[in-house]
């Protein structure tokens, strides 16, 4: 099992860009797959964008594609959300979790604690 913790988020102007880490603890990351969601105050959490184990295959929610980048760096233990041209509806907490595969889990199991992503318009 490994721990998450996200970093990178902050107060940020429309049109602007941020880069959210998500550093996880333990040996097993190459096994997992790699997720970022968000919530907003008063909404369900939602997803954003996810990679597959080894960073070749990723998917995005449609309000993001285009405008965000996931990637990961397995030998960091480390996965990353590129953010451009950032929108007042971005706003949200944004959570790192992750789905271990290798252990045959079919959702993401372990989450982080979150980082606040603030666009002012």
């Amino acid at each position: 099992q490994v721990q998450l913790v996200e970093s990178g988020g902050g107060l940020v102007q429309a049109g602007g860009s941020l880069r959210l880490t998500c550093t996880a603890s333990g040996s097993t990351f190459s096994s997992y797959a790699m997720g970022w969601f968000r919530q907003a105050p008063g909404k369900e959490r939602e997803f954003v964008a996810a990679i597959n184990w080894s960073g070749d295959s990723t998917l995005y929610a449609d309000s993001v594609k285009g405008r965000f980048t996931i990637d990961r760096d397995n030998a960091k233990n480390t996965v990353y959300l590129q953010m451009n041209s950032l929108e007042f509806e971005d706003t949200a907490l944004y959570y790192c979790a992750g789905q271990n595969v290798g252990a045959g889990e079919t959702k993401f199991g372990t989450w982080g604690q979150g980082t606040q992503v603030t666009v002012s318009s």
